[in-house]
């Protein structure tokens, strides 16, 4: 069997330098537009939560109407510094943030406005310690300031989901074109139930272990059957920063590899990722060092030829 690539420093410098730069080109020629749109609507969501809760000075009394309304919901997280998403609130407060269980619990409400109300940005929202109205400009310093933190992350979040889709886009169809067939997704508890060689599928689970009474595994973006029997589990990441690379490459799709080299063996595995954006040299060294190889959207011919590869000779 042909062994997968492993590069070099050299070669992964050039490599990364490649992608930062097509990363940095990206970005510069990124439209405002969904910003902008979702900057919009999120100022009409913090003016509704004020005007609803009397400036927040009030927000025991219409605590139901707006933790019964998604976009209110959302607006109201943002009002702590720094925000609190959905599953830290929930933790935080013990509470269920469903309609249902909000309206059937009087005391689960009062606990989740008491969570947010401690956590209360006092810089953009002073009047509410200091127990007064607020002035017109410290009113609408303070939509503006929560619209924009809500836009951002909401522009962030479609930009991170949106490169990665277009990656996992991409790899499909490099691989119809190299001749691949694609087959139904299915989990792939044992090694016969994997695509057969010459064929792929989408995001599966693949591999299970145990937590508690339940069985799990973990998912891999797409699986390949390689001509020569193995599997090859591809992860498509996209990185945003060289700190975030060290969460979606090492303590993600490495701790995947090493996963699954032990459920399936070393022989019949290949735990694979293919990488955009920015990442340390370091990190990419030691992630090939844990057993995944390592393939770049800029350059899937690599990935394709070694597929190719695994046909052995006629």
């Amino acid at each position: 069997m042909i062994a997968p690539p492993t590069w070099n420093e050299k070669q992964l410098d050039a490599d990364l330098n490649q992608s930062i730069g097509l990363f940095r080109r990206q970005r510069m020629e990124e439209p405002l537009e969904a910003y902008l749109q979702a900057f919009d609507h999120y100022q009409g969501s913090v003016e509704s939560l004020l005007e609803s809760s009397v400036d927040l000075t009030n927000l025991d009394a219409t605590a139901i109407d707006f933790l019964t309304n998604h976009e209110l919901l959302e607006a109201f997280r943002y009002i702590a510094g720094p925000p609190l998403s959905a599953d830290d609130l929930e933790t935080l407060s013990e509470a269920v943030l469903s309609r249902k269980r909000l309206e059937k619990d009087p005391q689960m409400v009062k606990r989740v406005v008491e969570i947010v109300r401690i956590g209360l940005d006092r810089r953009r929202f002073p009047w509410v310690s200091e127990n007064r109205k607020p002035n017109e400009h410290e009113k609408a310093a303070a939509v503006l300031a929560s619209a924009a933190m809500m836009a951002q992350s909401r522009a962030g979040t479609i930009r991170r989901n949106q490169g990665k889709k277009e990656q996992e886009e991409l790899v499909e169809n490099t691989l119809l074109r190299a001749g691949l067939k694609k087959v139904k997704a299915r989990p792939i508890p044992t090694f016969n139930c994997a695509p057969a060689p010459g064929e792929f599928c989408r995001e599966s689970v693949l591999g299970h272990y145990q937590k508690g009474d339940q069985t799990k595994g973990r998912k891999a973006d797409l699986i390949v059957g390689l001509w020569d029997h193995r599997i090859m589990p591809i992860e498509c990441k996209v990185s945003n920063s060289a700190v975030n690379s060290v969460k979606r490459l090492n303590n993600d799709a490495a701790v995947k590899a090493e996963t699954w080299v032990h459920d399936f063996g070393q022989i019949q595995i290949v735990p694979t990722a293919v990488l955009s954006g920015v990442y340390k040299l370091h990190n990419l060294v030691n992630a090939q060092g844990r057993g995944l190889t390592l393939f770049w959207s800029h350059d899937l011919r690599a990935m394709v030829e070694w597929i190719e590869a695994t046909r052995g000779k006629p």
